[in-house]
């Protein structure tokens, strides 16, 4: 008798002949996520099975609920397909409980000699005679102990919700723009979860942003990384630039200007790495700079599509998924970004795209793309280890 974590796939199952392709990219990223744990992974018959975890299963399952893909996983007991070792294993789940159960048998094994039903009564009956604190309720239980006979037996009496979606890299490459807010984790966070490979970017600003607001951004990609895998993040040094327009340009206009500066930079990274697309945080009307004339103005500068998976999104709905994912408190950590050090007092919210172009037009626009692109730093984040 065994401890393994038996892990279920989701939307996996409704591809056709692909399906192998996104079978293997699942099983490859939670062999990562239990390496460090001693985990070996194997993969049988639409079900993933992390055996060798010992004192680790607990973090093993917190670490391989947050993989996309994985729709969710139980604490089973593996026995060989014999009928004393499945009954031995269905008393040590049961042995402890007390309230209403029901047995759930699956038989996937078409040749084992006992069908679902007879094995509901039969491992009904062991239970009941080996713990009396119990009793049977079809319908409404309180304990459900799940059979599954595949290459061998699966006992478990709870099945824990995981984050579902797509594995991670089945679906191309974005570069998401990452701030030390809260709304550009959670888009990372929903556009990875349809199978989508992140690298981010981040403008800092020294002096005017501490190294303390440097860190909490990669504190946020560390976090993200948790459900993503390990992210290439590009820290790009975004003083002049600001400077510049600040000097130059209308203050009314200078967090579009900022914007329009960011979003070139960032078209240019993501082709250089292979990203196809760009994501932001944005949410139409949150602030002067997400109406639909500043995206346009934004847009413009961008030969890449740009997504925006919170676009109709309330605040507090964002808030609550960075609850959900554990972002929050980081994102709300007291470190001004580079945007709002250089907020105007009055921020045009109606701009239009030619206005943008006649102020740009006094700055030297590709020597300070150029400038900040040569003085990018690449990390390399992985998942923070939190237990």
């Amino acid at each position: 008798m065994q401890q393994v974590l038996l892990v279920r796939m989701g939307e996996i199952f409704l591809k056709g002949d692909n399906r192998p392709q996104f079978i293997s990219a699942l099983v490859k990223r939670v062999r990562y996520a239990v390496k460090p744990l001693g985990g070996r992974v194997e993969s049988v018959q639409g079900r993933i099975f992390v055996h060798d975890l010992g004192e680790n299963a607990g973090l093993a399952e917190r670490r391989v609920s947050r993989i996309f893909g994985v729709h969710s996983l139980s604490h089973a007991l593996e026995v060989e397909k014999e009928m004393p070792l499945i009954e031995e294993a269905a008393r040590e789940l049961s042995k402890d409980l007390t309230g209403s159960f029901r047995v759930s048998a699956r038989r996937a094994d078409k040749r084992f000699p006992l069908d679902s039903m007879q094995l509901n009564a039969l491992l009904g009956g062991v239970v009941l005679e080996s713990n009396p604190a119990l009793t049977v309720d079809v319908k409404q239980p309180e304990h459900t102990l799940t059979v599954e006979i595949r290459e061998k037996a699966y006992l478990h009496m709870k099945k824990i919700p995981a984050v579902g979606g797509m594995p991670v890299g089945t679906d191309g490459k974005a570069l998401l723009l990452l701030s030390g807010g809260i709304d550009s984790p959670v888009a990372g966070y929903q556009i990875a979860k349809r199978g989508v490979e992140l690298s981010a970017i981040h403008y800092h600003s020294f002096p005017f942003t501490s190294e303390q607001a440097k860190q909490k951004v990669l504190d946020l990609a560390a976090i993200l990384a948790e459900y993503t895998g390990p992210i290439l993040l590009h820290v790009v040094p975004f003083t002049r630039i600001q400077q510049e327009i600040y000097d130059k340009c209308p203050e009314s206009q200078t967090t579009i200007l900022m914007r329009r500066f960011m979003m070139r930079i960032a078209d240019r990274v993501a082709k250089e790495n292979g990203c196809e697309a760009l994501v932001t945080g944005e949410s139409i009307g949150q602030v002067a700079s997400q109406t639909l004339q500043s995206l346009l103005c934004t847009n413009a500068v961008c030969s890449l599509p740009v997504f925006r998976p919170l676009i109709g999104a309330d605040k507090t709905e964002i808030m609550d998924q960075a609850q959900r994912i554990g972002s929050y408190a980081t994102s709300i950590l007291p470190f001004e970004d580079c945007c709002t050090i250089f907020t105007p007092r009055h921020p045009v919210t109606r701009p239009r795209l030619e206005m943008m172009e006649e102020s740009e037009a006094k700055l030297d626009v590709e020597t300070l793309v150029e400038e900040a692109i040569r003085g990018i730093e690449t990390l390399r984040i992985r998942a923070a280890l939190r237990n």
